[in-house]
């Protein structure tokens, strides 16, 4: 009896897209310079990270080639949480100079907590508060980056 191989199921979808995407950065960073462990040059690490994802892509699509069944078969896509996603990124992108870092970041999060449907908006507001005291004291404090804090 022939096994029957599900080629559309969750694994073998991310394996195929982590290979390409690894193989996709691995052909653009060829034109960089190389060099060594000890003189690495400015391709050495995107090439080295694209043939990780080569590596996990292959892994990731034989387990999916591998499975009997298609239990994890492919659902239709959250347009909705698609939408509040890329929506909640370009709401930040727009609000961080007029507003600054901490109330752009509590708009990101309040923005693409909707795209949960458990969305719950006290959780939400505590989880931006939290993020956005986290990003300041790594971005601002310790790294020193220069980000507005207060409406411009």
């Amino acid at each position: 009896m022939a096994r029957q191989v599900h080629l559309a199921n969750r694994d073998t979808v991310l394996g195929s897209a982590y290979v390409v995407l690894g193989l996709a950065f691995g052909w653009a960073s060829a034109d960089y310079p190389i060099g060594t462990a000890l003189a690495m040059g400015s391709g050495y690490f995107p090439l080295g990270l694209s043939g990780v994802l080569v590596l996990l892509g292959l892994v990731v699509l034989a387990r999916g080639i591998r499975q009997r069944r298609a239990a994890a078969a492919l659902a239709p896509w959250d347009w909705r949480g698609l939408a509040w996603i890329t929506g909640s990124t370009l709401a930040f992108a727009l609000a961080l100079a007029p507003l600054g870092l901490p109330a752009a970041i509590v708009l990101l999060v309040l923005l693409a907590s909707r795209a949960s449907h458990e969305f719950n908006g006290r959780t939400a507001i505590l989880n931006g508060l939290v993020l956005a005291a986290l990003n300041v004291a790594i971005f601002v404090w310790l790294l020193g980056l220069p980000l507005p804090l207060w409406p411009a």
